[in-house]
């Protein structure tokens, strides 16, 4: 086997390691028995970030703390805008539902509906006001709303809240934009002493998971947060009961799934950032099989952040509730769209590529107005042609160092007790005949960076969510027929079929010509449908190339074998 192959299984067998225990091994942690999900009302827990001491301080207050369930009547004040339908409970002015209403629901039981990315008993911006000894929830006082339901029709339109809290008065007012999924928050609150508060902004227990798929969907749920630097804590790693810190200050932080993102921005000037969020196991469970059996792990985790607030009482910041859009929030800036990170360990090679890949199969599909799957088939051939000539001198690299095995062996063979000599003499021959031996390795890896970026392109791109391809339900989803891998596996089995004419017997090549066809298509069975539609491509493509490189092979050995 010449060093060119073996450095492309080599390079096979890493990508394999790499991907293949996201697949089959997902963690096994003991967990605590289901059990009702914890008062997301509760104080929050000791120590508190950075903005803890001043909220401890005792001092004299208006504001004084309640204690057991809401003694009033919540009712929903709905606000529609044409990406967005929220709800917003009269307790507390806290967010109950968001709707967004250009992508549906896949999941069982509301497939007909749009995505709600809330759960039921789990909504999102409750705030809490910590002030000296005292903790007011304020989703146990009575707002009055300015209206009862809001139509954004023009650029923008105002939702305000206000409400008695003790000796002091608390207003909140949403601002709601046209052609965003971001709108602002503005809140008042007297009586809070001369020292300020703290307040603590729930962001719920991780987002209601819409897909068909919901474990693959749980195992992309994360808190993500950005302080010099963009990081993800995954909601799997939160064990049940479990209390964890993270320290800001934040220019914004949310949950995310594997689409959809929830955040809270303090991304302006005259926005403070936040100091820190706490995150807080839940002892629910999801159940997730494997090769290797069942496992139970922690599903859900309240996620609260804390934010200064001044004597005066004023506080501001902004929610993003929409897609994991790269291109919507990179336009919002501050490395927002880093909350959907691609590559893993490798993110500093796969992002670059799989923005760019991203990018030229948007174009394709805008501008030649195809569908998402004749796209995948023509970037396939076009990445093909374009390295036609790189794959060409890798091919014949490949021939002529087939050529020069009974050389080298004879090398081997007469210097075998000294391999210092017989190093200088292969280097010898291969200059001789102009031959490079990492000549048909590099070129052969260059359509790597492509088809592990398509991996993750179509495990993290919404715009490929829910996408149908002749028989394929979903490009984003493995193939429920199993029916592209199996043509994947069978064009890599003809390539290299085709590859090995004129390749003098290799009991260890014969073998690899049925295992790593094989192993592949097992790997890739659980993979997108779109990405097997593109590697079956990928490797159709360049069965004719491999077929003009064997037949010259065929050609250069009888041209020896005549006198």
């Amino acid at each position: 086997m010449n060093e060119g192959r073996r450095l492309a299984i080599a390079i096979v067998l890493m990508v394999v390691a790499f991907i293949l225990p996201q697949l089959i091994w997902p963690p096994k942690k003991p967990v605590q028995p289901p059990a009702p999900a914890a008062d997301t009302t509760a104080a929050a827990p000791s120590p508190a970030p950075r903005p803890a001491p001043a909220a401890s301080a005792p001092r004299s207050s208006a504001l004084q703390a309640r204690s057991g369930p809401a003694p009033v009547a919540a009712e929903t004040v709905w606000v529609s805008t044409p990406l967005l339908k929220l709800g917003f409970s009269t307790a507390g002015g806290e967010l109950v539902s968001a709707q967004l209403l250009d992508y549906r629901s896949f999941a069982r039981g509301d497939s007909a509906s749009r995505a709600e990315i809330l759960g039921a008993d789990e909504p999102a911006l409750r705030a809490r006001l910590a002030a000296g000894k005292d903790t007011v929830d304020l989703s146990q006082v009575a707002f009055a709303p300015s209206v009862r339901e809001l139509k954004v029709g023009s650029d923008s339109a105002t939702l305000s809240f206000g409400g008695k809290v003790g000796g002091g008065f608390v207003t909140l007012s949403y601002t709601f934009y046209q052609d965003s999924y971001r709108f602002s928050v503005r809140g008042q609150a007297t009586g809070l002493g001369s020292e300020g508060a703290v307040l603590l902004l729930g962001l719920g227990e991780g987002l209601r998971s819409v897909e068909a798929d919901s474990v693959d969907d749980f195992r992309h749920a994360g808190v993500v947060t950005r302080a010099t630097k963009s990081q993800i804590l995954a909601l799997q790693s939160v064990d049940s009961n479990a209390v964890k810190i993270l320290d800001g200050p934040f220019e914004w932080a949310g949950v995310k799934s594997k689409y959809f993102f929830l955040a809270a921005l303090a991304i302006e000037d005259s926005e403070p950032p936040f100091a820190g969020a706490i995150v807080e196991g839940r002892p629910r469970t999801v159940t997730t099989h494997s090769l290797f059996g069942t496992s139970h792990v922690a599903s859900r985790a309240g996620v609260t952040l804390t934010l200064p607030v001044p004597a005066v009482g004023a506080f501001r910041y902004q929610v993003y509730a929409g897609p994991l859009d790269s291109r919507r929030l990179s336009r919002i800036g501050h490395d927002l769209d880093d909350a959907n990170p691609y590559g893993g360990l490798v993110r500093f090679i796969v992002k670059p590529v799989s923005q760019w890949v991203v990018a030229i199969l948007l174009w394709m599909h805008g501008r030649l107005s195809l569908a998402y799957g004749w796209v995948l088939v023509i970037f396939g051939v076009l990445v093909r042609v374009l390295l036609w000539p790189l794959s060409q001198k890798a091919m014949e690299s490949s021939v002529r160092m087939q050529a020069l095995q009974p050389l080298l062996e004879d090398l081997k063979a007469r210097h075998k007790n000294d391999p210092e000599r017989m190093q200088k003499e292969t280097l010898r021959l291969y200059k001789e005949h102009k031959v490079n031996p990492l000549g048909g390795c590099l070129p052969m890896l260059l359509p790597w960076p492509v088809l592990i970026a398509l991996f993750f392109v179509f495990s993290n791109t919404i715009e490929f969510r829910g996408v149908s391809f002749l028989w394929l339900p979903d490009l984003s989803r493995a193939d429920p027929y199993f029916i592209i891998p199996i043509v994947m596996g069978l064009s890599m089995f003809a390539l290299s079929k085709v590859g090995q004419m004129g390749v003098p017997p290799n009991p260890q090549t014969k073998t690899m010509l049925y295992v790593m066809p094989a192993m592949m298509t097992f790997l890739f069975m659980r993979f997108s449908s779109g990405v097997n539609l593109y590697y079956a491509v990928s490797n159709i493509c360049s069965i004719p190339q491999q077929f003009l490189i064997a037949r010259r092979r065929l050609q250069q050995q009888g041209a020896r074998k005549t006198p």
